[in-house]
């Protein structure tokens, strides 16, 4: 008995009020209480209200509330309601942070670790109410068992797989946005942003197209006629510097793209060398000696059907590119082949430094036009986007809101289901933005992912491995390399201190059903039966479960903002990363002229539309959240929320690193700068 102090947050977001009346009841230990009292939840308040009980309720457990509805139910978005009884006693808290809909009751368990509970009927969307974690075997009522199961089953009707196409990753099924689960959908800020960018857009490529019908397109300097409007200050540089051998160079380890190239073991077969290059050859071979020469090779886009646009027939190429570290640590092209060997061409045209300007070039811009299609498909879209929806969809499947893992990935997840199904709806659909304006869409796209698929390995996934892989741990000048190890680290240490709160042991690990059901589901369902490539279908230690938590959060956050910030900045210039080449690769080099140049170029059309896209997808997102500092606390344990801290101090220091050493660089690379690393996948 006594007086009891209750607060009820509403999120912060557009309509996360509601209209509807809202009753509240508290239940202890030792009975339940209606409260006399209604309420009208109004957005990004906490509304706070005493109410006197007569009765010893004991330690509070739940609290239940109904939202009820005449004409419309207006939903209501609930953060967290918290009580405070009697006396002195530990403020008990409650958290949603879901849309509640509906007119059933919703009862959230306690949530600072007194007590657990279950829903008696469905009203939260998508059941994400959270509570204290606890694996399946904490639970001491078997009522909280059965509500784990429950909760699973329901959430097995709500999210279900689909294939998108044969051989890839499997999606959440929804044909569009508006069949996603309510709280897997944007929140209406980001839903307003993200379609009015794309207006504004739409609108930029439209002015630059009128612009550029008065103005003249057969030298470089008139990609400058659409060189206005969204821009950066580094993409200003790539316009001023992007012919130059070093700036090249520099991409493959900096730039959009650093996770292509590799340090040399041998001469790479398919180079093959026409007699009279013995000199090339000799100095190939002394820097492969020196440990300095290092290659990159598009051989995954060999016989990818090129796209047809508007009746006009694009071009690929399956470049290799041998570059060399030089004493400065400066990363300089020495070859370029565009072709790999083939019976009509044993012997392709080599292309070099020395060659006439515009035959290397253009030998060069198709280098990075490949760069281009492996990026965005292989690197951005199936080794972020399409792993990290796997991930979402199995958490929801398998994890009940109780279980730690699924408190700690869910800030991890946010946004990502609606991102990729508009992905799927507008960019690489029949008829999408690949179809109207990149060398491998109309169907190549597909075709470069199931073979990308087939490489997916689990350790190309974890930089510590990838990089060892390729030979680049400790090279001069791989600011990517360097700040990836050490977020890793960073996202590694965190994660253990959380398993380890949770699994005392490899033994429960083991033990835990929940647990290894979600590890097969994104190996063996998810992933299409990815174990021969390494992806584990069980855990079998603490160790092996910390790992992959790592790679789950640092796909999901770090390495999707090293491949997607890049963007605005490096393909805004359309020249230095064209989208699409219009002319078949050259086979002489005397031949070369500036009408090849720009004949093989994209044309004004199509260098809008990539510029258009690549501000929309590449630029600050307004609503960002930082790694590490989402507001939801899903976690209510002590400890748990001092890992949180450490992360955030862990993450801190790193970014004052990479300030100080940005300031000495002339190209600051800040894509792994934690303040702009953000949080989940949501663009």
């Amino acid at each position: 008995m006594g007086r009891y102090c209750i607060r009820v947050a509403t999120g912060a977001s557009l309509f996360a009020g509601s209209h509807n009346r809202v009753r509240l009841w508290l239940v202890g230990a030792h009975g339940e209480t209606k409260l006399e009292l209604e309420l009208r939840p109004v957005r990004g308040q906490e509304e706070e209200f005493e109410h006197d009980v007569p009765d010893d309720l004991g330690p509070l457990q739940f609290v239940k509330l109904r939202k009820h509805h005449s004409l419309v139910d207006d939903a209501w978005f609930c953060d967290r309601i918290t009580v405070q009884g009697p006396g002195a006693g530990e403020e008990a808290a409650f958290p949603c942070y879901s849309w509640v809909q509906g007119e059933g009751v919703l009862c959230l368990p306690e949530g600072t670790g007194g007590g657990s509970g279950g829903r008696t009927t469905q009203t939260v969307a998508n059941h994400l109410h959270v509570s204290p974690a606890r694996l399946a075997g904490d639970n001491a009522l078997d009522v909280f068992q059965k509500h784990r199961e429950k909760e699973l089953k329901e959430r097995h009707q709500i999210y279900c797989w689909a294939t998108w196409k044969e051989g890839l990753p499997l999606t959440i099924a929804a044909g569009c946005e508006d069949d996603l689960p309510p709280n897997m959908r944007f929140q209406e800020e980001k839903r307003l942003d993200f379609e009015w960018t794309q207006k504004a857009g739409a609108l930029e490529m439209f002015l630059k197209r009128v612009y550029t019908l008065l103005s003249s397109w057969n030298r470089l300097e008139d990609f400058d006629h659409i060189f206005w409007g969204q821009k950066s200050t580094l993409a200003e540089k790539v316009r001023q510097h992007w012919q130059e051998d070093e700036f090249f160079g520099y991409q493959f380890l900096n730039g959009a793209n650093p996770m292509l190239l590799r340090r040399s073991t041998a001469l790479p077969p398919r180079l093959v060398l026409p007699s009279g290059m013995e000199e090339l050859r000799a100095q190939l071979e002394r820097e492969l000696q020196n440990g300095s020469l290092f290659e990159a090779d598009f051989i995954l886009l060999d016989g990818i059907p090129a796209n047809v646009i508007q009746g006009e027939k694009q071009y690929l190429a399956a470049p290799l590119v041998m570059l060399k570290m030089d004493p400065h640590g400066k990363l300089l092209p020495m070859v370029i082949q565009l072709q790999p060997p083939s019976p009509s061409s044993p012997t392709p045209p080599l292309f070099l430094p020395s060659d006439p300007p515009l035959a290397w070039l253009l030998a060069k811009s198709w280098v990075r036009n490949s760069d281009f299609q492996l990026h965005q498909l292989q690197y951005h879209l199936l080794n972020t986007h399409l792993l990290a929806e796997v991930i979402a969809v199995a958490t929801m499947r398998c994890l009940p809101g109780l279980h730690p893992v699924f408190k700690f990935l869910m800030p991890h997840i946010r946004y990502t289901m609606e991102i990729n199904t508009r992905a799927r709806t507008q960019l690489i659909s029949d008829g999408g933005v690949f179809d109207k304006a990149v060398s491998t869409g109309g169907g190549g796209h597909v075709h470069l992912l199931r073979r990308a698929m087939a490489q997916l390995t689990y350790c190309s996934l974890c930089p510590p491995d990838d990089l060892a892989e390729r030979g680049l741990l400790g090279t001069p000048g791989a600011h990517y390399a360097h700040d990836a190890l050490r977020l890793w680290d960073i996202t590694a240490r965190y994660v253990e201190r959380i398993v380890r709160l949770f699994y005392h042991g490899d033994d429960v690990v083991r033990g835990d059903p929940e647990l290894q059901a979600w590890c097969r589901e994104i190996t063996e369902v998810g992933l299409c039966r990815a174990q021969d490539r390494g992806f584990p279908v069980s855990f079998q230690s603490q160790n092996q479960l910390c790992h992959f938590l790592t790679m789950c959060v640092f796909t999901c956050t770090a390495q999707h903002g090293a491949i997607n910030k890049g963007q605005l900045e490096w393909y805004a210039w359309v020249p230095n990363a064209p989208c699409t080449m219009r002319m078949p690769p050259p086979t002489t080099k005397e031949d070369v002229t500036m009408a090849t140049v720009m004949g093989s170029l994209p044309d004004v059309q199509k260098a809008c539309l990539q510029m258009a896209i690549t501000w929309h997808l590449g630029r600050h997102q307004p609503d960002m959240v930082p790694l590490g500092h989402h507001k939801e606390k899903y976690f209510s344990e002590a400890k748990a929320k001092a890992a949180l801290n450490q992360f955030q101090t862990d993450l801190a220091n790193l970014e004052r690193e990479i300030t100080a050493r940005n300031e000495q660089l002339d190209l600051p690379y800040e894509y792994l700068k934690p303040s702009l690393t953000e949080n989940s996948i949501t663009i």
